[in-house]
């Protein structure tokens, strides 16, 4: 592995991953001043400011510690309603209750009386929406763009419905990591059915077969029924001997890293490149968003799992998940392994760039706060509360108060810090390797 091109792949990537970030950030900021909200700060980073200039009333800048970056609007938080101030008077023998108010302290500590009208609490509700989607949204257009040359450029390996190899027989589950048949092993039912390297799924128990997604759900939920499979062979079509598939723990469609019962015929798929459009880029977008969501929800697992796996010596979850420095390291061995030639490496380097994208979209919208998805739902149901009201002729009930839910938001924010720091160490002393 040439170690200056793994460092340059790696550093290009990273500082690609920094102008996603500075676009999320792109995508509050733009509507926010349309609609006439404040934003007095835009950075890249965190920590100590090393650059930065003014213009207007916004300051635009760099700061020291590369892992994301801020928008900052003012008036993210309505003053407390029965008072209306932004910190009860006295002392709260709450501490969740002081934990709010210091919070809301914070956001009014340097806003001018003269802004009125201008705060981002003060927006309706659809302008709140469009602002808080438009980060996350400008990651999923990046995410499609990226994409949609990929899959125009270079083209992606999908599996077809024909076969690319047959296995001899069915591994039980307590050998799943092996591949080799051992005497006694049951012959598959594809051995079993008379299929064939190169044959091509027509039928599967009648229904016409017309791509390898809809073949494997057939194959999956027929568990250990008959199954009856047409193949065109040779340009003829040949009906194979009937069997039963038989059930046997596969990996999870949505979470490859799982395995599940299914119905198993036992062979292959041959992989081809194919060229698509838009169409076939929402298509797998949409997949990967499935796919992100699955693992979203199991996130606290997966970081707790990787973090055992760093300290125990054990080998890294190859589905588990990694930092902005992990997905910078996987770039630099895309672009230093000579395993690859120069356009698979330009494929896998834009898809990994896709992947991240398509990730803090789905991140993002996670609906708790300081999340922008925190900020969508308090809209939202604040246009509810407030058009309800209207509808059934009832007072106003105003603003919804977000800053209710700051100590959710503090406990986010030190669970995803706790995160990031795990998988960024994790990164370090226990990297994936791709090759």
């Amino acid at each position: 592995m040439d170690m200056l091109i793994y460092i340059g792949g790696a550093i290009l990537f990273f500082a690609l991953i920094m102008a996603s970030i500075a676009l999320h950030e792109v995508g509050h900021m733009v509507p926010a001043k349309l609609f006439g909200v404040k934003v007095t700060e835009y950075f890249v980073g965190f920590g100590k400011t090393l650059w930065s200039f003014k213009r207007g009333e916004t300051s635009y800048g760099i700061k020291a510690i590369p892992l994301g970056g801020y928008v900052k609007l003012i008036g993210m938080y309505p003053p407390e309603k029965k008072t209306g101030k932004v910190r009860n008077s006295g002392t709260s023998a709450n501490p969740l209750a002081s934990l709010i108010d210091a919070g809301r302290e914070a956001e009014w500590a340097d806003i001018d009386p003269a802004d009125d009208g201008r705060f981002f609490y003060q927006k309706k509700t659809w302008q709140k929406l469009i602002v808080m989607i438009g980060g996350p949204l400008m990651n999923l257009i990046l995410a499609f763009l990226i994409f949609w040359a990929v899959f125009g450029i270079f083209g992606v390996r999908q599996p077809q419905p024909v076969v690319g190899s047959v296995s001899q027989c069915i591994i039980p589950a307590d050998r799943a990591d092996q591949r080799t048949c051992q005497p006694g092993d049951p012959l598959t039912p594809a051995v079993a059915a008379g299929m064939r390297d190169g044959d091509r799924i027509v039928s599967f128990n009648g229904t016409p077969i017309t791509d390898w997604e809809q073949l494997q759900n057939l194959i999956r939920d027929n568990r250990d029924q008959t199954a009856a499979i047409v193949v065109e062979r040779d340009g003829q079509q040949v009906a194979l001997t009937p069997v039963n598939t038989v059930v046997n723990g596969v990996a999870s469609k949505w979470d490859p890293g799982k395995t599940v019962e299914a119905g198993f015929v036992g062979f292959y798929p041959r992989f081809e490149q194919v060229h698509g459009g838009p169409v076939m880029v929402v298509d797998q977008m949409t997949d990967m968003t499935v796919t992100t969501v699955v693992a979203l929800s199991q996130f606290p697992v997966r970081v707790w799992n990787t973090a055992t796996d760093m300290v125990t010596g054990q080998p890294r979850d190859p589905n588990g998940p990694m930092s902005i420095v992990g997905a910078s390291r996987a770039a630099g061995e895309i672009s230093a392994t000579d395993q690859l030639i120069a356009g698979d490496k330009v494929r896998f380097f834009l898809s990994l760039l896709g992947g991240v994208n398509l990730f803090v979209a789905v991140f993002n919208l996670v609906p708790l706060l300081p999340l922008d998805g925190g900020h969508i739902l308090g809209a939202i149901i604040e246009g509810i509360r407030r058009g309800a009201a209207k509808l059934f002729n009832r007072p106003d009930p105003g603003h919804l108060d977000t800053a209710k839910m700051l100590p959710v938001a503090y406990a986010v924010f030190a669970f995803i810090a706790l995160s990031g720091a795990v998988l960024i160490l994790a990164d370090i002393f226990n990297p994936l390797k791709l090759f």
